[in-house]
């Protein structure tokens, strides 16, 4: 019996996976001036306001499964680059509300477009329900 190597450890091989995801994401995002964790906190302020929903910071942060403290700074980014416009909640004034501006809303569906197109391309060599259902238990362990 031959010794494991590294290719034996769903780890190692998770992470080589990943970083390569991350690359060609951050590849197909450049051109749109966002970062990665900005077009997730993007696109999901414009899903959530699609919804009828204007997120605060922690709603927002739950959604897109990020550190709270994090979402501020990344929200001051998008902020400053005309995107996402933050309005005090009237119902707790140390909450912020959460808006797509008209740039953001025309930015996130080309971004979305974008990444999903990175994510076929990426998961083609796997049968789609097979890639959602493993991941899906991989990113919600034991139904959280």
């Amino acid at each position: 019996m031959s010794e494991p190597t590294p290719d034996d450890s769903p780890g190692f091989l998770l992470w080589h996976a990943t970083l390569r995801w991350q690359r060609e994401i951050a590849a197909a995002l450049g051109p749109l001036d966002l970062t990665h964790v900005q077009f997730v906190l993007l696109a999901c302020t414009w899903w959530l306001n699609s919804q009828g929903t204007r997120p605060n910071q922690l709603a927002l942060a739950t959604q897109a499964g990020t550190d709270v403290k994090m979402v501020s700074q990344v929200l001051r980014a998008l902020e400053s680059k005309g995107l996402i416009q933050r309005e005090t909640d009237p119902a707790d004034t140390r909450a912020k509300l959460l808006r797509v501006t008209e740039s953001g809303a025309a930015l996130a569906p080309r971004a979305i477009t974008a990444v999903e197109a990175v994510d076929a391309s990426f998961f083609a060599p796997v049968p789609r329900d097979t890639a959602l259902s493993v991941l899906r238990v991989l990113a919600h362990p034991r139904g959280e």
